[in-house]
């Protein structure tokens, strides 16, 4: 129980500007595992480890803390944006949650088998979905199942160093990079260094001065998650929006990265509430939702698509939609990314 409870904590003390001093004996098991990051980096540039080949280029959209930071909403205005372009892209993900086998992701799978992220995706991007724990194999399968597909996309997968990429992107949140330091005693997968090898950063919230100095002069933008009318959990026929719930007994759930991103997009819609945060991915049960028995609950798409099974009473769902501007005289990101896809042959 102590060290579940000491878990439970880290994220709390990761997410401050100094070393909080309960970290200082993970600091030797930091320094073992930023070492063997580096030496597994060095393995791939020498050739000792090596990426397979695929028949199409990878746009990898991942980050490098831990958890959440608004990578599906990337990935889903990627999607959009490529196809719009004249691309047919696909998208790959680990399935965090799920089985970890190979397999697609339709509108009809269930979340425990294939993950969250993947069924939101596949709900609602409109392109192939292929899930697996080994995502080299998940890219093969798509492509063989979906010969058309030009470009994948990649959900996750910057440090799968097994998957070729033509192009990374990293996507920083509010809390930025916490303390700096590498897991177990931050919340980075590798240092702040291996900015330096990809090719932009977006931010979802304002960035902390420590992201945004390691991010130096890479192209940088700014991702605004949108949304305004809430759908019915279960029935997308069904809307309203945030004046038709003023007044009511609401009760917030959301199981990402950040629950307090969501929470503070339902106070600017002028929504009061009790939040109800959770960890990121979390296998909800009917037990879990037993405070909104009589109320009404709120949550987000992630979480939906485990909770739609199980809620109890009304429920409401805020889609949202990212929205990705550039600083002013730098080209778009989509820009961006289409430069590298075109200015290089596919891996």
């Amino acid at each position: 129980m102590a060290v579940a409870g000491f878990a439970r904590r880290l994220p709390g003390w990761w997410y401050r500007k100094r070393l909080a001093v309960a970290l200082w004996p993970l600091l030797p098991f930091s320094w073992l595992f930023r070492l063997l990051v580096a030496g597994r980096r060095v393995a791939y540039r020498m050739g000792v480890l090596r990426s397979c080949s695929l028949p199409v280029p990878v746009v990898v959209v991942g980050n490098l803390t831990v958890g959440g930071s608004g990578k599906t909403p990337l990935v889903l205005w990627l999607v959009r944006c490529l196809r719009e372009k004249g691309w047919r892209p696909g998208v790959v993900s680990r399935g965090y949650g799920g089985s970890g086998e190979v397999q697609p992701v339709v509108p009809g799978s269930g979340a425990p088998t294939v993950g969250d992220e993947p069924l939101l995706l596949a709900r609602r991007g409109g392109v192939p979905v292929f899930v697996g724990r080994d995502r080299v194999a998940a890219a093969r399968a798509l492509l063989a199942a979906h010969p058309d597909c030009d470009v994948i996309v990649s959900d996750d997968g910057l440090q799968h160093y097994r998957l070729p990429r033509a192009v990374e992107l990293v996507v920083f949140d509010g809390r930025g990079a916490g303390n700096g330091r590498v897991l177990p005693a931050g919340p980075l997968r590798e240092p702040l260094s291996r900015l330096s090898g990809v090719n932009a950063v977006i931010w979802n919230g304002q960035p902390s001065p420590r992201a945004r100095r390691a991010a130096g002069w890479l192209p940088q933008f700014e991702m605004r998650l949108v949304g305004r009318r809430f759908i019915a959990l279960g029935d997308a026929s069904r809307t309203c929006d945030a004046a038709e719930l003023r007044g009511r007994p609401l009760h917030a759930l959301a199981g990402i990265g950040d629950p307090r991103r969501f929470f503070q997009q339902l106070r600017a819609l002028g929504l009061d509430f009790e939040a109800h945060p959770f960890p990121d991915h979390h296998p909800y049960t009917r037990a879990d939702l037993e405070f909104a028995r009589e109320g009404v609950l709120l949550t987000t798409e992630k979480d939906a698509v485990k909770c739609e099974t199980i809620a109890i009473g009304e429920a409401w769902v805020l889609p949202v939609d990212a929205v990705v501007s550039a600083p002013p005289g730098q080209s778009g990101l989509i820009e961006t990314i289409l430069e590298k896809l075109h200015g290089r042959p596919p891996a």
